[in-house]
């Protein structure tokens, strides 16, 4: 390789790799003006956030049991955004894989622990991915538009879990909307006591180098990239773009599924009504951040775990209310959607 060839591709390199990182530190630079108007001090509450994500130990791995959910769903985000099928449904798959695996923990129990707790997962992946397919058929069928049909599902998968918890699942003493915790044989261990990090977070992992090989390494990867950059030159070069897009979308849907059986089996041990603060949509901007790669996942995923981690004990110690904690999360987010949207823009100019 010649320097002219050297110099343009680490030209390349750079280009895409500032857009999304420099996303971050834009967007807390806008909370913290925010945070000066609104009366709090801004390095006060920042310092705050910074200790609660990386003071101890158990500040640290709290951090990565809130990633694991962003990695599993940002994972398998990337395998439909490359799809070019934008799959707004994460929130919804989420609830699906939590549902059937509390379903099976519960009236299941029985089973030896060797089957009970990888069916628990299994289940949840099932029921992500059937979720996910819903929307993908209706695209292929009727030519409706993914965007709409995801994000009506989530509303409807929150719904029924919500009518679940309430009534037919609930549990006996009937006092709050949960249902009785899954049986012990189904919980998922735990790896660095005393904390609560458990191995749903190597599973995550795991999961997106499976992906990234998936997309990126074997012939699968290589048609779904194809419907994603030209479904009409993919369709005359015998690719099947419906079953692509139906693939696409098990596979994404699955990660989220999966993402919610993890949280039953690992965290919450029940189903409640609410048991999602909004993980598919983070998945959203985790995915966006690193150029929908599910490698790039683990990284991002972390990144928003420490926000979320640090963000709980900016609220408790800075006293920073809630409403501006969110504001500022929400900052996060849509300063990554938009550096995203612009790298997207002048890729395409350049091309």
């Amino acid at each position: 390789m010649n320097w002219v060839n050297f110099r343009a591709r680490l030209k390349k390199v750079f280009r895409s790799a500032w857009t999304p990182f420099a996303a971050i530190p834009i967007a807390l630079l806008l909370g913290g003006g925010v945070l000066l108007l609104a009366g709090y001090n801004p390095i006060t509450a920042y310092e705050a956030m910074w200790q609660g994500a990386f003071k101890d130990k158990t500040a640290f791995t709290e951090v990565l049991i809130k990633a694991t959910p962003l990695m599993f769903i940002g994972a398998g985000l990337a395998v439909a955004f490359k799809c070019s099928i934008w799959n707004i449904g994460a929130e919804g798959q989420f609830y699906a894989g939590a549902v059937m695996a509390t379903v099976v923990g519960i009236y299941l129990g029985d089973l030896p622990r060797f089957i009970l707790m990888p069916l628990v997962l299994i289940v949840g992946v099932i029921g992500g991915a059937l979720w996910g397919m819903i929307p993908a058929y209706l695209k292929n069928r009727f030519g409706a538009s993914e965007v709409v049909t995801t994000i009506m599902l989530n509303y409807v998968a929150i719904y029924i879990t919500g009518y679940l918890v309430t009534g037919p699942m609930i549990e006996t003493k009937g006092m709050f909307p949960q249902t009785p915790k899954i049986s012990a044989a189904a919980w998922l261990p735990r790896f660095f006591p005393p904390t609560r990090l458990h191995i749903g977070f190597i599973i995550a992992v795991l999961l997106a180098i499976i992906l990234y090989i998936v997309i990126f390494k074997t012939s699968i990867g290589y048609t779904i990239r194809a419907v994603g950059i030209n479904p009409i030159a993919a369709r005359y070069a015998g690719i099947n773009v419906r079953k692509n897009i139906l693939l696409a979308m098990a596979i994404s849907g699955g990660a989220a599924g999966l993402a919610g059986s993890v949280e039953v089996a690992a965290i919450s041990y029940r189903l409640y009504q609410l048991i999602s603060p909004g993980f598919g949509f983070d998945g959203i901007a985790v995915s966006l951040l690193v150029n929908n790669n599910p490698l790039g996942v683990i990284f991002s995923g972390f990144l928003f775990g420490a926000l979320r981690s640090g963000a709980e004990v900016m609220m408790m110690t800075a006293k920073v209310p809630s409403v501006l904690v969110y504001f500022i999360q929400g900052l996060v987010i849509l300063s990554v959607v938009a550096f995203g949207a612009y790298r997207a823009t002048t890729k395409e100019i350049e091309e």
